[in-house]
């Protein structure tokens, strides 16, 4: 059973960074689109970036720049790496992965950016 588990949310101030990993139970980055979602208090759950197998980012308007998305395939994980963190960037982080037809979550981690 394939999952996802994730973890490096926590409190930072504005202006701040924070790294966030999701370790999968089985190396599947070689053939799965790996992605960071979010869901703000009161909002839908965003796409803030993804990352191909080929190892291609793409990244949400709100967060090119600042964000940065990554893998390490030897450890399993993905990587975001969130810099110059604003207040609107608080939210639950999820790590999601889409193989064919298996699409897989994590359980989310809080990141509140906050003075």
């Amino acid at each position: 059973q394939v999952q996802l588990v994730e973890s490096g949310g926590g409190l930072v101030q504005p202006g701040g960074s924070l790294r966030l990993s999701c370790v999968s139970s089985v190396n599947i980055f070689s053939y799965a689109t790996m992605g960071w979602y979010r869901q703000a208090p009161g909002k839908q759950r965003e796409l803030v970036a993804t990352i191909t197998s080929h190892g291609d980012p793409n990244y949400a308007d709100s967060v090119k720049g600042r964000f940065t998305i990554s893998r390490d395939v030897a450890k399993n994980t993905v990587y975001l790496q969130m810099n110059s963190l604003k207040p609107e960037d608080t939210a639950v982080y999820y790590c999601h992965g889409r193989l064919l037809a298996l699409e897989l979550w994590g359980q989310g981690t809080l990141v509140t950016v906050s003075s």
